[in-house]
């Protein structure tokens, strides 16, 4: 690049010479290209990398040291681990016999059935909060929802079994009278008007849920772009149909990453399926009106059991299998809500 500067000397010529200017440097942002990089940035991305790693080794030694104290007592186990549905009976150690089908069967009926109830209602008060409410009442709505999930497990157990099964009792005796031929609803292995039955079990599990799933959802379809909604709505569309046109579609794919966070909740909880579900001493038979142990309540119902490596082998084993049944969970969310978004 050159300019022209004038000469005294010509001035008289109207003449101009042309004096070199150099060019610019250019400067380069790639620090693979050698240019300087700001310490801030480095230590920045260090953290970040470091921060990734940390998690998928802090995963990877968890599922490690789980397979490492399964291994002995499954190696002592007389009965086929995942297909054996009855007793433990771990107080030979020489001779185990124990497995996960009951309780596996347990663990994805109450928690499927507590999804079932909470995914509809959870979409219903997002939509309203979102897109009805006026904003005076949104807040303080959303707000107690979310309220919900500071109530503690043990509080959400007694309130479901001496609270809510009373209550539900009239229902629950009607459903089992006269829609018993149905398999959902015949007699099980627990006492329909006691209450510790997965009917109230998975209800009191939909409250516990409910606010993460609306939680989610409520922040996608606060994120529709105003400019759709405003299109919809000048071409004469109705609220509903902006919902369903616009929102819906938009927040479809959060909706359903929200959903499966909730089952996963499901799948781990503890205390309140510890209180409300009774034992059962039969096998499970995929009736609302069955007991029984999930994963984690079992788990924790027999922590007296840990002071021996065989016996809490057993149960580490079973542990294992809910770590991963949630991780294979919260992958297939991961793989719809990527799916959803590349369509």
């Amino acid at each position: 690049m050159t300019v022209t500067t004038p000469n005294p000397a010509d001035a008289g010529s109207g003449e101009a010479i042309a004096a070199p200017f150099p060019e610019p440097t250019p400067v380069s942002l790639d620090p693979s290209k050698g240019s300087k990089v700001r310490v801030g940035d480095r230590i920045f991305r260090l953290l970040a990398e470091g921060s990734g790693v940390l998690i998928v080794a802090l995963i990877a030694a968890i599922g490690v040291f789980l397979l490492w104290r399964a291994i002995p007592a499954l190696a002592r186990n007389k009965e086929n681990f995942f297909t054996f549905g009855g007793n433990w009976v771990t107080t030979d150690t020489s001779a185990m016999h124990f497995g996960i089908l009951d309780l596996l069967q347990v663990t994805v009926f109450v928690s499927v059935f507590a999804l079932l109830i909470a995914m509809p209602i959870a979409l219903g008060i997002a939509i309203f909060v979102t897109q009805y409410a006026p904003r005076r009442l949104s807040g303080p709505l959303s707000y107690m929802v979310d309220l919900l999930a500071a109530v503690p497990s043990i509080v959400y157990g007694v309130w479901g079994l001496y609270v809510l099964a009373p209550v539900l009792k009239p229902f629950a005796l009607w459903l089992n009278k006269d829609l018993g031929w149905l398999f959902l609803f015949k007699t099980g292995n627990a006492s329909v008007a006691g209450g510790g039955t997965i009917f109230t079990a998975g209800i009191v599990l939909a409250v516990m849920i409910l606010p993460i799933i609306t939680a989610v959802t409520r922040e996608v379809f606060v994120q529709t772009p105003r400019g759709q909604i405003e299109a919809a709505l000048a071409l004469g569309a109705t609220r509903w149909e902006v919902v369903r046109t616009t929102v819906l579609p938009f927040g479809l794919s959060g909706y359903i990453s929200g959903a499966m966070l909730g089952l996963g909740r499901a799948l781990g909880e503890t205390i309140a399926l510890l209180i409300i579900l009774r034992g059962t001493q039969t096998q499970f038979s995929w009736t609302l009106f069955d007991g029984g142990y999930t994963f984690a309540s079992k788990i924790a119902a027999t922590a007296s059991e840990f002071n021996d490596q065989f016996k809490a082998g057993a149960y580490i084993a079973a542990g294992l299998v809910l770590f991963i049944l949630t991780f294979v969970v919260n992958s297939a969310a991961r793989a719809t809500v990527a799916g959803r978004g590349a369509k």
